[in-house]
Parts: C-alpha cells; structure tokens; sequence
C-alpha cells in the first residue's frame, strides 16, 4: 500500500465538557472531535491516523486584551484552575503535543483527542 500519513486537529478542553459561554466555538469544538473520530476509522484502512490535540487556555496578547489584563496576571488566574502549580501552559507545550501525534512515536495512535490541560479537565470532573 505505501501511503502512511498523521492529521492532527485543534479541539480544546471544552469539546470534552459542556461551556456556559461562547456556545458557538463549544459546539465547532466539539465537532472537531467528531471529525476525528470518523476520519480515523474512514481513513484508518489506508494507513492515515486522525487525532487531536485539546488545550487549555493560553495567555495570548489576544485573549489578554479581550480580558483587558496583563499576561502575568492572566496566567495567574489560569494556573488557578490546573493541577499542575507553578507552570503555565505555553505554545510550546501544545506544539510539542502536536509533533508528538504527528511522528512515528504515536504510530498506533489514532482517533485519539490528547488535551494539553495540566490536570484541568480532571479537577472538573
């Protein structure tokens, strides 16, 4: 066959819960899941694994604007809701979670939603 390949898709913490706010990218979130998972059982049989990666919330200048605060206290107020303490979600932590479902390192890895939450989803439950 010889075609092998990795999709990895943004979701986020939100398409595994239900959101009060901002319904809209709730429901685009949690469709994103859906699309994982039907493309990886359709896409599966030629070698192609469809996963996700969910993260939680990162302060970008955008959302630290829209929160009219500034990014260290921003990340206070995130690191708040993680069980992880002292450390605060960057990019790079997502890329490094993307990379990973994209390499041969996750190649039995499919339909997998991997959130890069610090423990939030779990101290939601």
């Amino acid at each position: 066959m010889g075609v092998r390949g990795s999709i990895v898709c943004t979701a986020s913490v939100v398409a595994s819960r239900g959101y009060t706010r901002s319904i809209g990218y709730c429901m685009s979130k949690h469709a994103v899941l859906g699309l994982v998972r039907s493309a990886s059982a359709r896409l599966g049989v030629h070698g192609i694994r469809v996963n996700s990666v969910s993260p939680y919330a990162v302060a970008t200048p955008g959302v630290c604007s829209s929160l009219g605060r500034e990014v260290e206290e921003v990340k206070k107020i995130y690191e708040a809701y993680t069980s992880l303490k002292g450390i605060v979600l960057k990019g790079k932590h997502i890329g490094d979670a993307v990379l990973f479902l994209a390499s041969e390192d996750s190649e039995f890895v499919t339909g997998h939603d991997l959130m890069v939450d610090g423990g939030f989803f779990t101290r939601m439950s």
